[in-house]
């Protein structure tokens, strides 16, 4: 049995891998380059980062039987392909849920304290400490929207609330009454979220049917001075539509940590602007979150070997 764990990992997580697999499991092997990773041709196995495992790459190795996506998101992999091939797709939720929540709230922050403004004026020797207080606020007393409340968006409601922040939500399954009430959050349609919240934040999966969900007629609807938040996939939001909210004003900034162009160029518009706040898709990038998902792996690639279903199968539409 070949595993093949593919991307760019937190040095140790081989071993720590090979250690919670069954002996004589096969032989784990590490692939750190892209081009290398799409000449695979024998995996039986894939753990996953960042790569893609499209419809050619499935089909090029025949004896795949189980892909795990290392995180949440699966979008990376055609899942329907691997479907009617009778591949197994995992992921492993909750695990970078922290991690991806605590980001938020940084890029939260740093938007509406204007810390990018604040820290290009040091630098360019300006040391005026009110030179941009008319702009900037707190999140104290503010309507933050919350799109999608799942294992990520139910801890940034959490976490804002300590902050003092009103919270509400949108999500294409409502929570129930029960978990509401828990997190002290209301539902509401996603018009009303856009036209009343401070802040909107989104924390939902890519799919072909909500991409550039927040686009020009969405971001027209938002408040005058409200602040928009990325943490969750490139592509939900129309960047170039963004970037011009921003310009013009009608937004007062922006954070992202995944833009629709993984890398920006270097000339691009919106690293050059200082209401926008971006970091190199940096959420479950800690180095404790490892540890969370690589039992959560291991058990997944437990339970296959012994011929068993896997816990976290998000394909199951499409398997035959």
């Amino acid at each position: 049995m070949k595993i093949v764990l593919a991307g760019q990992y937190r040095n140790g997580t081989a071993e720590k891998l090979r250690k919670l697999l069954p002996e004589n499991f096969g032989e784990l092997v590490p692939v750190t380059d892209e081009a290398e990773f799409k000449k695979i041709t024998d995996a039986d196995i894939l753990v996953l980062r960042i790569f893609k495992a499209d419809r050619a790459f499935i089909e090029q190795n025949k004896n795949l039987k189980l892909i795990l996506r290392w995180g949440v998101g699966y979008d990376t992999v055609d899942i329907q392909a691997a479907g009617e091939h009778g591949i197994y797709v995992t992921n492993t939720p909750g695990a970078n849920s922290d991690a991806v929540s605590e980001l938020t709230i940084m890029h939260m922050l740093a938007v509406c304290r204007k810390l990018l403004c604040y820290t290009e004026n040091i630098n360019a020797g300006n040391w005026k400490p009110n030179v941009y207080e008319n702009q900037a606020f707190c999140l104290y007393g503010k309507t933050i929207g919350i799109i999608g409340c799942g294992n990520i968006g139910s801890r940034v409601a959490r976490k804002v609330r300590v902050f003092g922040a009103e919270t509400q939500y949108f999500d294409v399954v409502r929570l129930s009454e029960e978990r509401e009430k828990e997190l002290g959050i209301r539902f509401v349609s996603l018009e009303e979220l856009l036209k009343t919240s401070d802040i909107v934040t989104l924390h939902c999966p890519l799919f072909e049917d909500n991409y550039h969900m927040i686009g020009k007629d969405e971001i027209a609807m938002m408040k005058d001075g409200a602040v928009l938040i990325n943490c969750a996939r490139g592509g939900l939001v129309d960047d170039d539509e963004l970037l011009k909210a921003v310009e013009s004003g009608k937004l007062k900034g922006a954070g992202m940590d995944v833009p629709e162009t993984v890398p920006l160029p270097l000339d691009s518009p919106l690293l050059r602007n200082p209401n926008i706040v971006i970091t190199p898709h940096i959420g479950g990038s800690s180095s404790d979150v490892a540890d969370i998902i690589i039992p959560m792996l291991a058990s997944d690639i437990s339970l296959f070997l012994k011929g068993e279903r896997p816990v976290n199968v998000v394909n199951a539409q499409y398997l035959k």
